[in-house]
């Protein structure tokens, strides 16, 4: 897939090709994934995804898997542990949120039967598929990002704002920003 037209902003980095490439703008409906996804969105905060990117299996081992009920236990000691964990980002308020986030994520799959349930309910559950030529297209935020946003924070969630929210949209596929001449824009689609 060397020579197939894609989004310009995974550069020539093979990560983050690959990233794109296989798992960008796919809907996603594995609450497990979707919880990865919202801890790894929030590290992102202020700074690269290829910086997460890099560091993503390293945050897999040291959360267990992003195994909200074994993290949603987590205290002190295992903040202790994770700040000092030189393979992840080792920020206390990010790793305070995916804690906290933890709880309040089994807490939506219990009234909701499932976290993909309550998220993708804001979009009807179907991908909303724009249309972007060029990069400089592509929004930060959206109304329904600002929606879920919102009532996550409302819902006690940590790290989610409508920015954060909507790149954990492209991430998990509720919305297809792959650019129309990407070749994973047709395939995504389809």
């Amino acid at each position: 897939m060397k020579n197939m037209k894609r989004c310009p902003w995974p550069g020539n980095d093979p990560l983050m090709i690959d990233y794109h490439d296989n798992e960008w703008g796919v809907p996603l409906h594995d609450d497990g994934k979707l919880y990865e996804f919202l801890v790894l969105e929030g590290m992102q905060a202020g700074l690269s995804w290829s910086i997460v990117l890099r560091k993503r299996e390293n945050f897999r081992r040291a959360f267990e898997g992003f195994n909200p009920k074994k993290i949603a236990g987590y205290g002190s000691k295992e903040v202790e542990r994770l700040l000092s964990d030189a393979g992840i980002i080792r920020n206390r308020l990010k790793i305070e949120a995916a804690i906290t986030n933890a709880r309040r994520f089994l807490e939506v799959q219990k009234e909701f039967g499932t976290f993909d349930r309550y998220i993708w309910q804001f979009i009807k559950g179907k991908p909303i598929r724009h249309r972007f030529c060029l990069l400089s297209e592509v929004p930060a935020t959206s109304p329904e990002s600002d929606l879920i946003s919102k009532d996550m924070k409302q819902r006690g969630f940590k790290f989610v704002g409508s920015t954060v929210i909507y790149a954990h949209m492209q991430a998990t596929g509720m919305v297809n920003d792959h650019l129309t001449s990407c070749f994973r824009y047709r395939l995504v689609k389809a």
